[in-house]
């Protein structure tokens, strides 16, 4: 057995200590991350046009002048996490200038692939408070921590909030825009020669736009809830339809299954997959499925593999 001396046990439990300390003030991170991006702080940089000294980014936000001060605490924390960098550190705090990283550029306005609409659905009470109840909703019914919160599913709480409806599509569609391009940009042959592809649970139709517009000769279905595609234009190449998808999938050559399989249990997952084998059936022998999803990689060490887990979690 090896013993320890007391200065490695002093140590060891100071490293514990952080270790725990660091997961309970997490959430700090989250919600940095949001006040950042409610105040604008990526745009104001950007459109400065150069690295920006913080007395100059104070000065452009819409604060009380007491909280001057906590924007360099605010900044210190959000370039540690890695979503800001600096230049001109001085021990004058107001010198120091701060640049965008790849990672706050993803929350421009106009960046087109921009995520700043999922960081505000995530980040909202509705989506948050349902993790105060997971140890109520392990010794309870509920298919989710979500109902125990809320009352309702996920889905139907959806259908019966505007507001929060509105918020999530919107967030879907931030998603949507980024893997589209990266689709089209790197996986050209999958939709060749297709004359129909239905997208199910497709939102508000991004993904399908998006592949509408680069395979014209493509017929493209938007399938989703009725109250998500309710009111919504398609094109000459683009329709939308609303249903269930474990009831009935409408007729296409091909089927999208992006960001699905991984939000039900392997029975349900199942169910859809015989769901788009009917539909296929129905338009000739020949049909492809096409899935886009994200699979825990348990041997990979990598910073994916916590996001993997974390998208885990959150389907629970």
């Amino acid at each position: 057995m090896e013993f320890q001396n007391g200065d490695d046990v002093a140590s060891n439990l100071l490293k514990a200590q952080s270790h725990i300390w660091n997961h309970i003030f997490n959430f700090m991170n989250s919600m940095s991350l949001k006040c950042v991006v409610d105040l604008g702080i990526p745009d104001i940089i950007h459109n400065y046009g150069k690295p920006m000294s913080l007395s100059k980014l104070i000065s452009s936000l819409p604060i009380h002048p007491s909280k001057k001060p906590c924007i360099y605490r605010l900044m210190r924390i959000m370039t540690h996490s890695g979503f800001f960098s600096q230049q001109n550190i001085t021990e004058n705090e107001l010198e120091i200038e701060y640049m965008l990283t790849d990672a706050s550029r993803l929350l421009l306005k106009e960046n087109p692939m921009s995520v700043t609409p999922f960081v505000h659905a995530m980040l909202s009470p509705i989506m948050t408070n349902p993790w105060h109840q997971m140890s109520t909703w392990l010794k309870n019914e509920d298919s989710s921590a979500f109902e125990t919160t809320h009352g309702r599913y996920f889905w139907d709480y959806a259908a019966h909030d505007p507001i929060f409806n509105r918020l999530f599509n919107e967030s879907m569609a931030s998603d949507a825009r980024l893997v589209s391009d990266l689709l089209i940009d790197k996986c050209k042959g999958v939709f060749h020669g297709l004359e129909s592809l239905v997208d199910v649970a497709g939102g508000t139709g991004t993904m399908a736009k998006a592949l509408s517009k680069s395979f014209p000769q493509m017929e493209c279905i938007v399938f989703d809830l009725p109250h998500v595609v309710d009111g919504l234009q398609g094109s000459h190449n683009l329709s939308y339809v609303g249903g269930d998808m474990f009831q009935e999938i409408p007729q296409a050559h091909a089927i999208l299954l992006k960001w699905i399989l991984h939000d039900w249990n392997d029975e349900e997952c199942v169910n859809i997959l015989k769901k788009c084998k009917e539909s296929l059936k129905k338009k000739g022998k020949d049909g492809k499925v096409i899935i886009i999803d994200m699979v825990v990689d348990n041997e990979n060490i990598d910073k994916s593999v916590e996001t993997q887990l974390f998208f885990d979690m959150l389907m629970m």
